[in-house]
């Protein structure tokens, strides 16, 4: 049996509102949003009796998709959002983007902020890493 493709990567937040704002004036679309909660989802888990709304956020190729939940109960256990690039476990989210600069403008008003600066890898991408919502780490490249 071969792996067919990853469906989604999930990120926990506070303000789901504010999170859900950002990513669309990223690009992303909202696909949905709904309250997870029930025994069967603590059996996925491991949590129990969770009750957890999520948005479902879809890039506009249609191919990936962010998960934003935002968890009711149990309370929130771990805070991970401001950890630095070299730290372990899951880092960030990069999206590509037709213009580094005009994105990074939009998203500034925001709050964005940039991490270190816009850099040029060879004759291929200009990147960067950005702190969004609640400090969130994402990456943009833009193809050269």
């Amino acid at each position: 049996m071969a792996l067919k493709r990853m469906d989604n990567i999930g990120i926990v937040v506070e303000d789901l509102e504010e999170t859900i704002d950002f990513f669309r004036e990223l690009g992303l679309e909202l696909e949905g949003r709904a309250k997870i909660e029930g025994e069967w989802a603590g059996r996925v888990t491991g949590l129990g009796d969770q009750h957890v709304e999520i948005a479902m956020m879809r890039t506009p190729d249609g191919h990936s998709r962010l998960e934003l939940s935002r968890f009711l109960a149990p309370p929130v256990v771990a805070d991970h959002r401001t950890a630095p690039v070299n730290a372990l476990g899951y880092l960030r989210v990069m999206f590509a983007v037709d213009d580094v600069e005009e994105t990074l403008e939009r998203l500034r008003k925001r709050g964005a902020q940039l991490v270190g600066e816009v850099v040029q890898y060879r004759d291929t991408y200009r990147l960067c890493y950005i702190r969004g919502p609640e400090g969130l780490l994402i990456g943009l490249a833009q193809e050269l």
